[in-house]
């Protein structure tokens, strides 16, 4: 595993402080954000890409694709795989954004306007795209296997990380690095999230805004990063006696078709997403042991993500843990789905459930057990994890012990 949280610039310090109860958001300080409604975000503190790549084409790259090159060598790191001879054609790469180079994009966009189409950077188009995540960091590992991204908005990490699953199943690599990249805290992200009036004007509460569940949530807190796993065929990874954090074995998406930012109401395609996870898995709901949901802060989300559970899973969810990790991280958006499935596989490895900080009001519509405020030890053998994403895109993943 590999990411870049507002939590931490790695997996260890990111997990140790959402166990802590920790919470990355504070004022925004990417950009001048005074004249917008809301002022802060979950932002990754101290981060140097220059670190991860040549220092020339760390000043001038954007930082969606930075994050994914620090992220992808983090894993690449952890896992002790080399994409080296014959490997490096079964090796592919699955990392999407939901956004893509919205900073670059923006900055160019201004030049146009004060200079003229010859101030534009020939760089604009590879920058922006949502699909240079993958391009570069198979450029820079030399990765030659299945090159490829999804793009669904705030579901896009998580449905990387499926689609690499089938990848590997069917037969066309033995190892894919997945996940998602986001760095929207700019101008035009923030401008644009405002006005769609998703993301909470509580600016006074800094680390108390983004509190999914809770009767006085009043929407989500951007934030940003990046999260990749190296996802790799088991007789492959059981011959170089590789250490697994865990097992994907279950894997849903659906659409909505409903509405191009709102959840449909009933939860359908989010209770058909589980469904089909545990039906690819050949398990029960009876079988989980613990949710990370999408649970945003938003008060349609949580209120119809609380339905889809109990639609989908029957009396089985009364006795199910499910929390909310966006409480500390802010929504990552398309790297959300990612980090979040991280955070099943470290409950897994360590057997403890992540809190849902900020949980003070319980919400009628909202009866679960969202293990609020602090974590809980307990035996974590299968974890699931959702994403939905603007324009009706639902993924499921489920994840078991090894």
């Amino acid at each position: 595993m590999g990411a870049l949280t507002p939590l931490g610039l790695d997996v260890n310090s990111s997990w140790s402080n959402l166990l802590a109860g920790e919470s990355g958001i504070g004022p925004i300080t990417l950009m001048d954000a005074s004249d917008f409604p809301t002022r802060i975000a979950a932002e990754v503190k101290d981060f140097d890409p220059a670190l991860w790549m040549d220092k020339k084409d760390a000043s001038r790259i954007d930082r969606v694709i930075a994050f994914a090159v620090a992220a992808s060598a983090m894993a690449l790191k952890d896992a002790c795989l080399k994409p080296e001879g014959s490997l490096a054609e079964e090796f592919g790469v699955m990392i999407g954004s939901g956004i893509g180079g919205l900073g670059f994009l923006s900055e160019q966009h201004r030049r146009l306007i004060d200079g003229g189409p010859s101030r534009i950077s020939p760089f604009l188009v590879p920058y922006m795209i949502a699909d240079m995540c993958a391009g570069y960091v198979s450029i820079l590992n030399g990765l030659k296997g299945p090159n490829s991204c999804v793009v669904t908005a705030c579901a896009t990490g998580a449905h990387n990380i499926g689609d690499a699953y089938h990848t590997i199943q069917r037969g066309d690599a033995v190892a894919m690095l997945a996940g998602g990249s986001e760095a929207p805290v700019n101008e035009l992200g923030l401008g644009g999230f405002c006005a769609a009036r998703a993301m909470t004007r509580s600016n006074d509460r800094l680390s108390a805004a983004s509190r999914p569940f809770d009767a006085n949530r009043d929407g989500f807190v951007m934030g940003e990063g990046a999260g990749v796993l190296v996802l790799e065929e088991y007789e492959h990874a059981k011959a170089r006696n590789a250490r697994m954090y865990g097992e994907l074995i279950g894997y849903g998406m659906s659409g909505d078709a409903y509405h191009i930012t709102q959840p449909d109401p009933d939860g359908d395609g989010a209770q058909r997403a589980m469904k089909k996870a545990l039906r690819n898995a050949g398990l029960t709901p009876e079988d989980l042991d613990y949710i990370n949901a999408h649970g945003t802060s938003t008060p349609l989300n949580d209120r119809t993500e609380t339905y889809a559970l109990k639609q989908a899973l029957g009396p089985a969810i009364a006795n199910i843990p499910v929390s909310s990790t966006k409480s500390s991280l802010g929504h990552m958006l398309g790297a959300a789905g990612a980090v979040e499935a991280m955070i099943c596989l470290l409950a897994i490895r360590d057997d403890i459930l992540p809190p849902t900080i900020n949980y003070d009001e319980p919400d009628p519509d909202c009866d679960l057990d969202y293990v609020p405020n602090t974590p809980r030890k307990a035996t974590v053998n299968v974890a699931m994890t959702n994403s939905f994403g603007f324009g009706g895109h639902n993924a499921t993943l489920l994840f078991r012990k090894i």
